[in-house]
């Protein structure tokens, strides 16, 4: 069999210690996004935030879930999503009611509690889908709602970007430096990995001016290693229950609306990999469920959101290895490296300048993917309705920077903004006349939007 030119749909051919080097891709691939959304989360709760030991077995663990869920037909690995982190800031930042006295390790279960709602929300769309069809769910949740929603998520976030690369501008410039340099030019593996590849370069860039004796900018040290070696070598998971509260519910689950969505697109690009419509076998409502379960199950012990990813899409697409098996080891391997204390302590060090610089790509990213919905769908912005959708979701979305505060009863709520936008962008929708998109009449607009039930088959290379 010609490796580089047929698919392998059964890696078991390839022999045992083959497949264990690819599970170790699919890995990497995904271990620096997935870690780093426990960072950021811990910069928010100064120090107080997400476990990287718990983030890794959730994220493991959600896999194999994922798997029996979707009776083990989908090669994707579910791994720490990004779209949450808005959320887990606004939490961070909550003193009134009763968050008002807490500290920021006593708010992060609430946090954690509003995403197990938000996981159960996939469940409740999965149900719809099943019995309802996915034609008539998507009529709500047109590209004028969803693409600017998913711009304020990216925006929102910025000036954390910005707050944490100053603290040192050349570990942040650095950091965005080598992601941008593999993206573009990287061949192979290395293109795969260029968030991973950004942290360690720049933390090595970090360890020799730190042996040099230089500082950040305001005085501090640039590395500090006490909890590295206070760390023991094996250690169990540091598990938290999660804690409901309205407020926090109110902040969280608003944004399944947007990783529902790019759930779907997921499936739809994974099914245009391997060949095969995953949407329809196992069905779209199967993998929701997973996908939800596993968000829930993860946030229910103090773990992130989980998310299908992208990047273990792309290694599908190089390796032409499409046996979920393969994904399966990988998150055996999540499972092994979460008990591993020291090692999360390392990574913990890393600079917040680092993470600035990371996080000035990532941010941008998330806002250039509802861009991209809103162009790829063909939104007429020259209609009247669909600007006033747009302009009413973004000034919600950006503005309400601090929330919206009411009392019902002795309850305080908020409504952060993406909630509001949200809520504001679905019922415009539904209330103005007139509409710009209709379900199946552009095939190539649906296929970008991740709802194409007939993805196109990719011709094998020759």
């Amino acid at each position: 069999m010609n490796h580089e030119t047929e698919p392998i749909r059964n890696a078991a051919s390839l022999g045992i210690p083959k497949m264990l080097l690819l599970g170790l891709q699919h890995m990497f691939a995904m271990f620096g996004a997935t870690i780093l959304v426990p960072i950021l989360v811990n910069n928010y709760f100064e120090g107080e935030g997400l476990s990287i030991q718990v983030t890794l077995i959730c994220a493991g663990i959600g896999t194999l879930f994922f798997h029996v869920c979707s009776k083990l037909k989908v090669p994707a690995f579910l791994g720490s999503s990004f779209a949450f982190l808005g959320g887990f800031s606004t939490v961070a930042n909550l003193d009134s009611g009763i968050f008002s006295d807490m500290t920021m390790g006593e708010k992060l279960p609430y946090a954690c509690g509003g995403i197990v709602v938000a996981g159960l929300l996939y469940l409740l769309l999965a149900l719809i889908i099943k019995f309802a069809g996915i034609k008539k769910v998507m009529r709500f949740l047109p590209p004028v709602v969803t693409g600017p929603i998913i711009i304020c998520i990216g925006l929102s976030l910025a000036p954390s970007a910005i707050a944490n690369a100053s603290a040192n501008w050349i570990l942040a410039l650095t950091a965005l430096a080598v992601i941008i340099v593999f993206n573009i030019w990287g061949k192979g593996m290395f293109r795969i990995i260029p968030i991973l590849l950004g942290v360690v370069i720049s933390y090595s860039v970090a360890l020799i001016m730190n042996a040099c004796g230089l500082t950040n900018p305001d005085g501090s040290v640039i590395l500090d290693f006490t909890n590295v070696a206070a760390a023991s070598f094996v250690g169990i998971p540091p598990f938290e229950l999660c804690k409901f509260d309205l407020t926090a519910i109110l902040v969280m689950a608003p944004i399944a609306l947007a990783t529902m969505m790019e759930h779907i697109g997921d499936m739809s690009a994974i099914s245009a990999t391997v060949g095969e419509n995953f949407i329809e076998n196992p069905g779209l409502h199967r993998t929701l469920a997973g996908d939800g379960l596993a968000t829930s199950f993860s946030a229910l012990v103090g773990g992130p959101a989980n998310t299908t990813y992208g990047e273990n899409t792309g290694v599908l697409e190089l390796s032409k290895v499409y046996d979920p098996n393969v994904i399966r080891i990988a998150a055996v391997y999540a499972i092994i490296l979460s008990f591993l204390p020291k090692f999360s302590e390392i990574i913990s060090s890393l600079p917040a300048a680092i993470i600035g610089g990371v996080s000035f790509m990532l941010y941008g990213m998330i806002s250039a993917i509802g861009i991209r919905n809103v162009v790829e769908n063909h939104v007429d912005f020259t209609k009247s309705r669909n600007l006033i959708i747009a302009a009413v979701i973004l000034v919600c979305g950006l503005g309400f920077s601090n929330g919206l505060t009411f009392t019902i009863g002795t309850t305080a709520i908020t409504l952060t903004g993406l909630a509001i936008a949200a809520i504001a962008g679905i019922l415009l929708n539904a209330i103005l006349p007139g509409k710009d998109y209709t379900f199946g009449e552009d095939p190539g607009a649906d296929a970008s939007r991740g709802v194409d039930m007939n993805p196109i088959k990719k011709e094998k290379a020759r």
